[in-house]
């Protein structure tokens, strides 16, 4: 039996003058596939995601990188279709296509005319339950992953020393191994391991369906049953449970040394907490605490204090990202000047957070970050490519679609006091990973 979970929530933006609505409607077919329709009928154009909820995570131990291997196979062969034909199809009709993996998600997606979305579903469920698998194609991608690793981290410092930072930032939680996996562990990768994987997986009850565009609720539910809904669900899914960081009880220092390194640099991070379904208030307090102190190079207290003031950097910034299904990371990055030992520009950046969590934002540091995120929230919405994507990654990460449709009141609401407070939490010495970047540490010390 057909369960519809809701129908037509709107998501409005708090500001009456500037309100927005989409409509989105969400059903849960039998074998448990959850699908999203979120209509857009500005253009005759339909982007089709399809999520599962596995990412680098939920790997097994010592497979990193399986999950973005997958990835890659997808493209190959099916038992109705040859490799590459999937997206040279898309290509002909007109589309454009591609895939992603991150830590608690792969997504798939087409973005078409409208009239070809029921192609697009038909070859979609078919390569979720009719991948093939050989040796051949495994062995090939595989060297191409290799490739990938080699171009995109092992040839770039500053990869390097993100993936030596992340590591030491999250000593028990999966989190602390790359998206695309340890050299070691990618080359010992073969068939057992994709097959585990895809098999559990790559199932409708582990699935997000989410189709945006100009399309009608009722038309893409039709379809999706059609295509999806004989695809029979995982009854052996896992449950998603993950191994959990202990406290830290002392500040963690690095210094990764790299010749190839132009300017020496430092990067800290703290553990903070995520957005929660129904508790997002924390998430958004921090997302203004990022903008405050790090979102512009020429607002933003770290930029004003060590860049303009002190005349002791070339840049600093702040960063955080909300969306992640367990403890995610606040960072904050200085480039010192020429001349500026990088402990020096430690204490000065200590210094400077000091100074902010005695006084806290200002009124008119809050009117401005709110003023951007408003205007944020609305640009977002001009792509249905970001429509999709949006929800897409909130519902694989463990939020709802009203959580989705209140996180923009929310930002609204936020108080000087809370970004205060939540900096108070947040900012504790012996809860930090601070990095130093350097090419070497004899002249890191000049």
């Amino acid at each position: 039996m057909l369960r519809r979970l809701a129908l037509s929530v709107p998501l409005m933006l708090a500001t009456p003058a500037l309100a927005m609505t989409e409509a989105v409607t969400t059903y849960t077919l039998d074998n448990g596939l959850d699908v999203v329709v979120i209509e857009d009928h500005r253009a005759p154009v339909v982007t089709q995601m399809l999520w599962y909820r596995v990412g680098s995570a939920d790997e097994p131990q010592g497979a990193s990188g399986v999950a973005h291997f997958l990835e890659h196979l997808m493209f190959k062969a099916t038992e109705n279709m040859e490799a590459g034909e999937f997206s040279a199809t898309v290509a002909a009709n007109g589309g454009s296509d591609n895939a992603f993996t991150s830590t608690d998600y792969t997504a798939y997606y087409q973005r078409v005319a409208a009239d070809r979305l029921p192609l697009m579903m038909q070859m979609e469920a078919d390569r979720m339950n009719n991948l093939r698998l050989t040796d051949e194609d495994i062995e090939t991608e595989r060297q191409v992953i290799v490739e990938e690793r080699n171009q995109r981290v092992e040839s770039n410092p500053g990869a390097l020393a993100r993936e030596q930072m992340t590591a030491a930032q999250y000593l028990n939680h999966p989190y602390g191994a790359p998206v695309i996996g340890w050299m070691h562990e990618i080359e010992g990768l073969g068939r057992d391991e994709v097959r585990e994987v895809y098999e559990t997986y790559y199932s409708p009850n582990d699935a997000i369906l989410v189709v945006a565009g100009d399309v009608e609720p009722e038309e893409v539910l039709a379809l999706a049953e059609e295509h999806y809904g004989p695809i029979p669900a995982e009854p052996e899914l896992p449950e998603r449970i993950r191994p959990q960081e202990p406290p830290q009880r002392a500040p963690r220092h690095l210094t990764y040394e790299d010749a190839r390194v132009s300017q020496p640099y430092l990067s800290r991070g703290y553990l903070a907490p995520e957005r929660d379904a129904g508790d997002q208030r924390a998430a958004a307090a921090l997302t203004y605490l990022a903008e405050i102190l790090g979102g512009s190079s020429f607002t933003s207290v770290l930029g004003e204090e060590l860049v303009f003031e002190r005349d002791i950097a070339l840049h600093a910034g702040a960063g955080y990202e909300g969306k992640s299904l367990d403890d995610t990371t606040f960072s904050l990055s200085v480039v010192p000047k020429p001349g500026v030992t990088l402990d020096a520009a430690e204490a000065a950046l200590d210094e400077v957070l000091a100074g902010f969590l005695d006084t806290g934002p200002s009124e008119e540091q809050m009117k401005r970050i709110r003023t951007k995120l408003r205007a944020s929230e609305i640009y977002a919405r001009d792509s249905v490519e970001g429509l999709a994507r949006r929800y897409g990654a909130a519902l694989s990460q463990g939020l709802t679609v009203e959580d989705v449709a209140d996180w923009p009141e929310i930002l609204q609401s936020v108080t000087a006091d809370e970004v205060r407070d939540a900096a108070r939490a947040l900012f504790d010495p012996d809860r930090s990973v601070t990095l130093h970047v350097v090419p070497s540490r004899e002249e890191a010390l000049k």
